[in-house]
């Protein structure tokens, strides 16, 4: 408080001082004890004493430019400046309506999908992107490819021969039609379900199999625990262990990416579990403030394995957590390949070409993890 009112003792004298101070120089330069702060667009910076009091009539003095991508569609109107708060951002209008800010929508965030229960598409005129035959043959066989292999790989971890498993089913479409969307030169960190993406690209079971059992043939040298796969060959970056430690480091290889300016992104993949973790919310806030080409994709079937998502926050899933990081999102049907598809390709030419993060949910509802497809040996 004595500090605040040595500071406000002098805020008429400041105020004079200025009115005299000549408008020049570039903004945010230092002369002496004076700081240039920027002001609107159009207006030189002005001279501003460093321990310029926080007055609504010269906030503008304090505006400190925001990223284009962060600020709200709608700015306040200038007629009645007086009465606006121009805070960091962008105007702030005042009101004299207490009112808070409610905890959820009206309505649930719809689900993006394009075809039907049936498989057939939705006649109402879907938005998505046609693929060809080829794209679409081996979309499907890769979906079948990955679960034969996920029968047969659990199968051996029950039975011993393996450590530790973890299965993709009902979530192959959500992992491999994402793939499809990338290109090679996308860097993906995964968690653990989303060795679809990775026989995409080119990993073969052979090289999979090597991995789980460690032998000798095993790129990781049998350093890393089943199902841990990583190669650099396919841009694919090792799993990690703890739950979604990959998304702060995203987020750094995307602002990499941004300032090497690579027409390439990072896609970052969490279950629904994993946004409960702090390096969600610290991934999501880096990514937003740094802009970096980034998507986050979240799998959530509404489980974590064995945790409703009930028990673990009360907003409308998880897309409507990028608002509050200014993040674009989407939530999507993440058993629908077409969907996926159309999805990730729209955010990726989002993180690319406006170099902008963005959350992708990926909803797989109408599977419900069982607690014997994440297995450990006895």
């Amino acid at each position: 408080m004595a500090s605040w009112g040595r500071r406000s003792s002098g805020m008429v004298h400041h105020i004079k001082a200025l009115s005299k101070v000549e408008l020049r120089g570039k903004a945010g330069a230092m002369k002496g004890g004076w700081w240039r702060y920027p002001v609107q667009p159009g207006v030189a910076s002005a001279l501003v004493p460093r321990s310029w009091p926080c007055v609504n009539t010269m906030a503008s003095l304090f505006l400190v430019q925001r990223f284009k991508s962060s600020l709200p569609q709608k700015q306040v109107e200038d007629d009645d400046g007086d009465q606006d708060l121009d805070f960091p951002g962008g105007k702030v209008a005042y009101t004299s309506e207490m009112k808070f800010i409610s905890g959820s929508y009206d309505k649930r965030i719809p689900c993006y999908r394009v075809l039907g229960d049936d498989g057939e598409l939705i006649k109402d005129g879907s938005d998505f992107e046609k693929v060809n035959k080829e794209l679409a043959v081996k979309m499907y066989s890769d979906m079948v490819c990955l679960q034969i292999m996920d029968t047969f790989m659990y199968e051996a971890q029950r039975q011993g021969r393996i450590s530790f498993y973890m299965t993709s089913f009902g979530e192959e479409a959500a992992t491999i039609s994402s793939a499809a969307a990338l290109t090679k030169d996308d860097i993906i960190l995964p968690q653990y379900r989303e060795p679809g993406a990775l026989l995409w690209r080119g990993f073969t079971l052979q090289e999979f199999v090597n991995q789980c059992f460690g032998n000798k043939d095993d790129g990781g040298k049998g350093r890393q625990m089943p199902v841990h796969y990583g190669s650099s060959k396919h841009n694919f970056v090792t799993v990690s262990s703890p739950i979604a430690t990959q998304l702060p480091q995203a987020a750094g290889m995307a602002y990499s990416l941004k300032m090497d300016k690579k027409d390439a992104c990072v896609v970052a993949f969490i279950g629904d579990g994993g946004t409960s973790e702090g390096d969600f919310h610290a991934g999501l806030n880096f990514a937003a403030v740094m802009e970096a080409p980034v998507i986050f994709v979240c799998r959530n079937n509404g489980w974590a394995i064995s945790t409703p998502t009930s028990d673990q926050f009360r907003s409308d899933g998880v897309v409507v957590k990028g608002q509050a990081y200014g993040i674009p999102s989407i939530r999507v049907d993440g058993t629908d390949a077409l969907a996926v598809y159309r999805a990730i390709r729209a955010a990726r030419s989002m993180a690319i070409n406006e170099q902008r993060p963005v959350l992708v949910e990926s909803w797989t509802p109408f599977h419900i993890r069982r607690f014997d497809q994440i297995s450990f040996s006895q």
